[in-house]
């Protein structure tokens, strides 16, 4: 880092601890709150499911596409759920264009980590034909904007695309895309992610950019419908202590709750 850079830097983590001491937030918020949070889905029609998704500023599309395919060898009867991300350079000057970062592969893995652990389809219902055919579902998302947090806004839109999801008619082998059948696909989970970020001495849920560029550690929990863990990923150089923790899984199994209040489930 310059040393311009580097006294900017910390004008602006001396400014944000100035105000969290305080007890509040660069944008009002309470150090526990979400910023507001928009669901629209259907929104790409040309695909099996799609959703939109704002958290305050950072926004971004899911989309999930069907296809036909041979199951993995070691589950013959089961169909497969394969989750990308993508960082559009559109959505900040951070992201270039290119193959994927270190943050878009971070972001992909911890995205679907909680799907996959989080068990949010019944695989087996996916099979067509064991050890020969089963359906394979793709969800790829995409940044259209980014102001912090992109692991809650990616989870919550994916989960809302694979919802919004319908099964392609399928005729002789052949999938007819053209035509949307009213079977959805077997969700059998619900799972979220809660992030929080550490800041000094001071842990806000839902960090903002500004917070994020100061922010000591990161924490993710991904939260099955039942409250249990089903993915946890730590990112920064800082760290939490054990009691913060379990402090921190104990809010976020209600924040889970709020996010799928938006899922009308």
């Amino acid at each position: 880092m310059r040393p311009r850079d580097e006294i900017l830097a910390n004008i602006k983590r001396n400014f944000i601890l100035e105000v969290l001491r305080s007890n509040k937030r660069i944008d009002g918020r309470g150090f526990n709150d979400y910023r507001k949070i928009e669901v629209k889905t259907g929104v790409i029609k040309k695909a099996e499911g799609s959703a939109l998704v704002r958290i305050g500023n950072t926004e971004v599309l899911a989309g999930v596409k069907l296809s036909i395919g041979t199951p993995y060898p070691d589950t013959p009867n089961e169909g497969a759920l394969i989750v990308n991300t993508e960082l559009v350079p559109l959505a900040s000057a951070m992201f270039e264009p290119g193959p994927p970062d270190e943050n878009s592969i971070e972001l992909a893995r911890v995205v679907d980590r909680a799907l996959r652990e989080g068990e949010v389809l019944d695989l087996e219902k996916l099979c067509i034909v064991e050890g020969e055919k089963v359906w394979l579902v793709y969800v790829d998302i995409y940044s259209l904007n980014y102001d912090g947090n992109l692991f809650d806004a990616c989870c919550l839109a994916a989960l809302a695309a694979l919802l919004d999801a319908r099964f392609p008619k399928l005729e002789d082998d052949r999938v007819i895309y053209e035509e949307k059948t009213s079977v959805r696909l077997p969700i059998k989970n619900y799972p979220l992610e809660v992030t929080y970020a550490k800041i000094d001495e001071y842990i806000v849920l839902d960090p903002c950019y500004e917070e994020e560029e100061v922010m000591d550690a990161r924490i993710t929990f991904g939260i099955k419908q039942d409250g249990s863990i089903c993915a946890i990923q730590k990112g920064g150089r800082g760290s939490f202590k054990r009691e913060e923790i379990l402090k921190l899984y104990d809010n976020a199994v209600e924040k889970a709750k709020y996010l799928r209040s938006f899922l009308n489930i």
